[in-house]
């Protein structure tokens, strides 16, 4: 069976009760964690462990948090207030978890569905998305990793566009795939505005209504916008259900031509704002 998994953010108690609930075995299922799997939640190193530990059975995402843990692990960035992340920059395993997060991924397809993080620009196919996640991939795991992280912060370049080069294309990447939620009709981010879709003024978009999106029709599955809500529809899934903010974990089945939805309820570890 394949499940799709919202954003964890540190809260293993959720996973351990939503992989009971699921009777999840890795030995016949699979698991994609659509990112932010550390962060705000009382038990990121533990998150790390189960999915590890899953083996091939798991495929993760990165989010936005998970890559802030990279740039702390490695100077670029300081603690922030809220982070829970010294269990892992504590643990004398601490070089071997980030090895691990390093070797995840900006974006997956696979059993039909493009999954990314955060969001996708209009000017951008499905396979275009998998081209440019690879280029930041490749930066991650690569020999310049510090160099690359003290340049991937910035909300600048705000629009794509295939002229871009270097530390802009890179940054303009991570972005996209780690931080968007509303976009201009050219595809231009605002990274100011947070709340549901229902907040945006007038010429902004929810990135997945942006008038000629190529992705359009393609099923995508993302988390990151726990304001947002669950969105289920043929082709969209949201999934980001706010599990740290004491709303819920959500998985969904999606293989074999049926949908399932799964929740269970969590624990608030951190309250909005």
């Amino acid at each position: 069976m394949i499940y799709l998994l919202g954003d964890l953010q540190g809260c293993c108690d959720a996973l351990d009760r939503l992989l009971a609930e699921l009777d999840f075995s890795p030995s016949r299922d699979r698991l994609y964690a659509l990112g932010d799997l550390v962060n705000r939640g009382p038990a990121s190193l533990q998150v790390l462990e189960r999915l590890a530990g899953l083996g091939d059975a798991a495929t993760c995402l990165l989010g936005n948090h998970d890559l802030h843990l990279l740039a702390v692990a490695h100077g670029v960035r300081k603690v922030h207030r809220g982070d829970t992340l010294a269990p892992i920059l504590d643990s004398p395993r601490r070089d071997a978890w980030i090895h691990w997060l390093r070797h995840q991924h900006l974006a997956v397809r696979a059993h039909g569905w493009l999954m990314v993080h955060a969001g996708l620009v209009p000017q951008w196919t499905a396979e275009r998305t998998l081209e440019l996640a690879g280029e930041v991939e490749a930066m991650l795991r690569g020999a310049d990793l510090q160099a690359f992280l003290s340049v991937m912060y910035g909300n600048e370049p705000a629009r794509w566009s295939e002229d871009l080069a270097g530390s802009d294309r890179l940054r303009l990447v991570v972005n996209v795939l780690t931080r968007m939620r509303f976009c201009q009709a050219d595809g231009t981010m605002d990274f100011k505005l947070k709340e549901g879709a229902g907040a945006a003024p007038a010429g902004l978009f929810p990135w997945f209504e942006a008038p000629g999106r190529l992705t359009a029709g393609v099923p995508v599955a993302f988390g990151h916008w726990s304001t947002l809500g669950l969105i289920e529809r043929a082709d969209l899934l949201a999934l980001d259900t706010g599990c740290v903010w004491g709303g819920a974990l959500t998985a969904a089945r999606v293989d074999g031509g049926r949908r399932e939805l799964i929740s269970v309820r969590c624990a608030q570890a951190q309250a909005p704002g």
